[in-house]
């Protein structure tokens, strides 16, 4: 039995090499990567408690460097089990893929949720309709959106949509092709804001067809660029920012280091989330394994209170919500 449980974590400690050297760097490796962060706790745990049953002392000290060597890729979040106050002042922000805005389904109860956030700042993706591996086309619900949000100033661009109650500095600034730079008058200062999507990984098809393969190198170009173009437009910008969107991306794929590792230090806003395994997608089902969805402060932007909302059945991803006070207010 111990040299069985040795060969599962010789095995384990094998695939998390590959995963930590190959992970973020070589494309074919997204689809790999797309495993649950959890597992890479979940697996050596696993291994650990086997190993304290069967007394396989080496099994269990490499369970124990695995879960030690891959723990930033298991998403769980420590500093939810240091309880402390949350802080309520500053802007409130929302963050939310609303999965193609809306589409087929009843526009006033959209809306009515919309308003229901009571946000100064709406930061929103998906400002299209479509469907998954298909066409996708440009909409026009502007009349809509601001006799909703009549005390809002809205910035539209690169499908996504920022309503603000601070007025802006500057027309807004598509970043690649996927996300959107808007910067906001608060205070005496200006907060950049990014509206961030970067493109999904693959498209659920046969992964034994040679399409598979050329879709996900695609995909993985296209999401080169656009992290490519969000950390050149953040060198540049000298103002608090506040980074966040769907990132389509978990804490087990290595692309998310890109943005902890910007030339500009951003920090995590998951510091102050009092969930221990937070995850934002998928919405609509019990169990939700990812968090997929982020927000990263700098520039002496910081967040006082970050949680995930449900979304009422009206998307596939949680709504971000969170307090961020500037060195201006």
């Amino acid at each position: 039995m111990t040299g069985v449980l040795l060969s599962c974590a010789l095995v384990w400690a094998a695939f998390l090499a590959l995963h930590l050297a190959l992970n973020g760097r070589w494309w074919p490796w997204l689809a790999v990567s797309l495993l649950p962060p959890i597992a890479f706790a979940a697996v050596p745990l696993a291994l650990l408690a086997a190993a304290a049953v069967t007394g396989g002392r080496a099994a269990g000290a490499l369970a124990a460097g695995c879960l030690l060597a891959g723990w930033t890729q298991n998403g769980i979040n420590l500093r939810a089990l240091h309880r402390r106050s949350e802080v309520a002042e500053g802007l409130r922000l929302v963050s939310w893929n609303t999965q193609h805005w809306n589409q087929g389904g009843d526009p006033d109860r959209f809306y009515a949720f919309l308003r229901s956030l009571s946000a100064d700042v709406y930061v929103l993706q998906e400002y299209l309709n479509g469907f998954e591996g298909g066409e996708v086309w440009d909409i026009d619900d502007e009349k809509r959106i601001r006799a909703a949000f009549p005390e809002h100033h809205l910035a539209v661009g690169n499908n996504s949509v920022t309503l603000s109650r601070f007025p802006p500095a500057g027309p807004p600034v598509p970043v690649g092709a996927c996300s959107l730079r808007v910067d906001l008058r608060v205070g005496d200062g200006i907060l950049s804001t990014y509206n961030v999507h970067i493109p999904v990984q693959l498209t659920v098809m046969n992964p034994l067809r040679p399409a598979f393969l050329r879709d996900m190198r695609r995909r993985a170009a296209a999401r080169d660029r656009e992290y490519a173009a969000l950390l050149a437009d953040l060198r540049g910008n000298p103002h608090p920012v506040l980074v966040t969107g769907d990132f389509n991306t978990s804490a087990a794929i290595g692309d998310i280091r890109r943005v902890r590792r910007a030339s500009r230090p951003l920090r995590d806003a998951i510091g102050a989330c009092r969930s221990l395994c937070p995850a934002s997608w998928n919405a609509r089902a019990r169990l939700r394994l990812w968090r997929i969805d982020w927000a990263f402060t700098g520039g002496g932007a910081r967040v006082g209170s970050y949680r995930f909302r449900d979304a009422e059945g009206l998307s596939d991803h949680l709504v971000q919500e969170l307090t961020v006070t500037t060195p201006h207010v």
